[in-house]
């Protein structure tokens, strides 16, 4: 093991039952070498960019993932060179690994919390064999019981569990206007448009009259006829040109939107027609989604879609086996649906839409299904498993995890959570800062040695004994009164908000905190202006950035242009756009990436083999400002562009709010598909901040420090507090206790999540809420308050 004295690569000797690290260069990491002890908890951990990624997944897990590519066909090995591996001279002592990823992507409308964990398997198990059937019923395969199979799904809804209709309404939003004026807002633009109105014109149809002024027989054949008449159009001739006479199908606004929405390929024009339906329960199945003959079958007196409804805490109490056959399928599924509850997400029901989950909470579910796989002697790496966990809930997570080492296996987490740093066996802190100014291991080994290591930013954190400096509580200016709200478990909740001051929205998951937060709007009295920053991602493509997001990039194009190089040769700004044929590499289409299809693997990106993640052709990359090329820009830190650029007035503005909010280290082109959700909610955060200071804002932050450091979130609680200063007010739902504690007000929901929550428990300022009883927030906010008080 290095220690911290050692030059950044130095390279001790292999060592036995440790996961040794020679030489890593993943990133920004500095020639690298580590040793990591095998069958322990041990937790990567060090400031936002520091390089602690790119040592855990970057480096061991890719290089894992690497051998075993190696071990699998040759077609395979012959992707993976594609793929790359990652740059390090050495990784001895490792065993498979199984990475659990914060991962984004979101999952189909028909992928559900059942299918993710795949308890849905075991209910439908359950039914099929156990069931109650009505006298005379055929047995039922499980397949029956699925609403995602041909067997299961209600033939009427296909089952979705709701269905798509089209009202006169919907397609015609004012009927004041005549069909010409473009009545019919759900017909299609252009050309087409144009030809269904010539079209009706030619059948006879009057189209300058206001659409309420025809006939009802006419509005509900022009719009629902299933016909498709031909007819000759004479159109109107143009001045410049000549219209000959042609022939015309016509089609009706409720066929044209039913057949995009359902045959589309293209994203926009689905969510174009989607917006001209309205959506209602399926009639046929009550938005239950199955056939009738599977929800006839029982147990317990209830249906298949009734069980998947109910929250799993609920679930497993109702699992009882009266028959030897129903004993074992229910002692199974209770066993897999015990750690999904012990991880505190009991409150979520099998029918759950996947898409609606938090990272946080699609990566505890995967972790819950690993309890039950049965692995020995692998690595699993996890990213940030405490994301989006209130402290009460973290303990239950410490006991998982040991419970996978107990298991015969060895737990790298990526985690910047104090408690959990606390728990483990092994601390790997990796700094001393973000960039170019980390990518060095700064302490490997037991956590209490870390405290000797002055230079590490974590060990000032969890090490510190001394109070935070008392802040004193602002008084509000006024009183924002939202509900009463009934949605979710929200039960005509009302809540009041105070303005011109900071308060946090508490409670364990699932209590209804971001439902409540959700609720406010800019409709409201005493809300001014309203900027809501979540954490959904800025864009699901390498195309997508963070210069383009922020805007910078376009001032960043035309410095460009304006150079005697791009003007001698005729380049505008867009030429410097990797979105412009002109400019971009054709091979990857101005990406730097290419998709590899893998087959039996999820498809992955790697580096264009002929720009080699450049995304521009080399005529562009010759314009060069001030010896960097427009690809080498983008190559730049925030932190490296705010001094490259400090004489650029349009683009320092924009790279200080990103320094601001603690975003130094992302690359100007850093894709969208690498950021977490807290970067991008930083860097949403960032382009708001870049427009001025506009007092009387309201802002609503999810979870603004997920993923953050407490070095980091120091940095940013004061960019917010300044806001608050500024005379906004700041609304954030957060389970980061040092951030409550420096709130002026909170307000705390539960007691517990899902049915056992959903109602305000206490509101006060951070000293009246540590102090009440029944808040599941109040003990761990009283030791935040007094930092060594057990």
């Amino acid at each position: 093991m290095p220690s911290p004295s050692e030059p950044p690569g130095s390279a001790p000797s292999v060592r036995a039952g440790h996961v040794c690290v020679r030489g890593a260069r993943e990133h920004n990491l500095r020639g690298v070498g580590v040793d990591v002890p095998r069958d322990v908890v041990a937790v990567f951990t060090g400031v936002s960019g520091s390089g602690k990624s790119s040592l855990a997944f970057g480096t061991i897990y890719a290089e894992a993932q690497r051998r075993y590519f190696e071990s699998v066909a040759p077609y395979a090995r012959r992707l993976i060179h594609q793929v790359g591996a990652p740059d390090v001279d050495e990784v001895t002592g490792l065993p498979p690994a199984v990475s659990l990823q914060q991962r984004r992507s979101a999952p189909t409308s028909r992928s559900s919390v059942g299918t993710v964990t795949n308890l849905s398997n075991s209910l439908r198990m359950l039914f099929s064999r156990a069931g109650d059937y009505p006298p005379g019923a055929e047995r039922l395969d499980s397949d029956s019981f699925s609403p995602n199979t041909a067997a299961g799904a209600c033939p009427e809804c296909h089952g979705l569990g709701e269905v798509h209709r089209a009202t006169e309404e919907s397609l015609v939003p004012d009927p004041s206007l005549s069909i010409r004026e473009g009545a019919i807002a759900a017909w299609p633009g252009a050309w087409q448009g144009k030809n269904l109105r010539d079209i009706l014109d030619a059948l006879g149809h009057d189209v300058d009259v206001p659409w309420r002024e025809l006939p009802a027989g006419q509005r509900e054949w022009i719009l629902f006829t299933d016909e498709q008449p031909v007819v000759t159009v004479h159109p109107v001739r143009d001045a410049d040109r000549i219209q000959r006479p042609y022939q015309g199908t016509y089609m009706s606004a409720h066929r044209y939107v039913m057949k995009t929405f359902a045959d589309s390929r293209s994203t926009a024009l689905r969510a174009r027609a989607e917006r001209f339906l309205t959506s209602a329960p399926c009639p046929a199945c009550a938005g239950r989604r199955l056939r009738p003959e599977a929800l006839a079958v029982t147990f317990a007196g209830r249906t298949i879609a009734d069980m998947a409804a109910l929250p799993l805490a609920d679930l497993a109490g109702l699992l009882d086996g009266r028959s030897e056959a129903a004993r074992v399928l229910t002692e199974d599924l209770r066993s897999r649906i015990a750690p999904v509850v012990e991880l505190g997400l009991g409150y979520l029901s099998l029918d759950r839409a996947a898409p609606t989950l938090s990272a946080g909470e699609l990566q505890r579910l995967r972790l819950a299904t690993q309890l039950r796989s049965g692995l020995f002697g692998v690595v699993y790496v996890l990213d940030e498993p405490s994301a989006g966990l209130h402290p009460a809930d973290t303990r239950a997570l410490l006991r998982v995890l040991r419970r996978l080492k107990a298991a015969g296996n060895s737990v790298f987490v990526v985690e910047h959570q104090l408690d959990v740093m606390r728990a483990a066996d092994w601390l790997v802190d990796v700094g001393p800062r973000a960039g170019e100014h980390g990518g060095q291991v700064l302490h490997s080994g037991p956590v209490a040695a870390l405290e000797s290591v002055e230079e590490s930013a974590t060990a000032r954190h969890l090490f510190a004994r001394s109070p935070a400096p008392v802040r004193e509580v602002r008084a509000a200016r006024g009183w924002l009164e939202v509900g009463p709200v009934t949605r979710h478990n929200l039960r005509g909740v009302t809540a009041r908000f105070p303005l011109g001051v900071f308060t946090a929205v508490t409670g364990v998951s699932g209590s209804g905190k971001s439902t409540l937060v959700g609720e406010i709007t800019d409709e409201l009295p005493g809300v001014d202006r309203l900027v809501s920053v979540d954490q959904k991602p800025i864009g699901r493509t390498p195309r997508s950035n963070l210069a383009t997001y922020t805007g910078l990039f376009d001032v960043v194009r035309k410095v460009f242009a304006a150079t005697d190089a791009a003007r001698a040769r005729g380049y505008g700004a867009g030429r410097f756009s990797f979105n412009v044929a002109q400019g971009r590499c054709e091979t990857c289409q101005g990406e730097g990436f290419v998709s590899v299809e893998l087959l039996f693997l999820p498809s992955t990106y790697a580096p264009c083999p002929d720009c080699g993640g450049a995304r521009y052709n080399p005529a562009t990359l010759e314009v060069a400002y001030r010896d960097r090329n427009i690809a080498q820009v983008l190559d730049l830190t925030v932190e490296a562009a705010a001094g490259f650029f400090a004489d650029t007035p349009a683009v320092s503005r924009s790279l200080s709010a990103l320094l601001d909010v603690g975003l130094g280290y992302l690359r100007l082109g850093q894709p969208a598909t690498e950021l977490s959700g807290g970067e991008a909610q930083r860097i949403k955060l960032a382009t708001e901040l870049q427009r001025g200071r506009r007092g009387r804002t309201l802002y609503l932050l999810d979870e603004p420090t997920t993923g953050l450091h407490p070095a980091d979130v120091e940095v940013l609680m004061r960019e917010l507090h300044a806001l608050v200063d500024a005379g906004n007010t700041v609304v954030a739902v957060e389970h980061d206790m040092a951030v409550v504690a420096g709130a002026d007000w909170v307000i705390d929901l539960g007691p517990g999540g899902g049915d056992a929550g959903g109602r305000v428990v206490t509101t006060g300022t951070p000293a009246e809420v540590a102090g009440a009883r029944g808040s599941a927030t109040a003990p761990y906010l009283a030791r935040a308050l007094a930092p060594g008080r057990e």
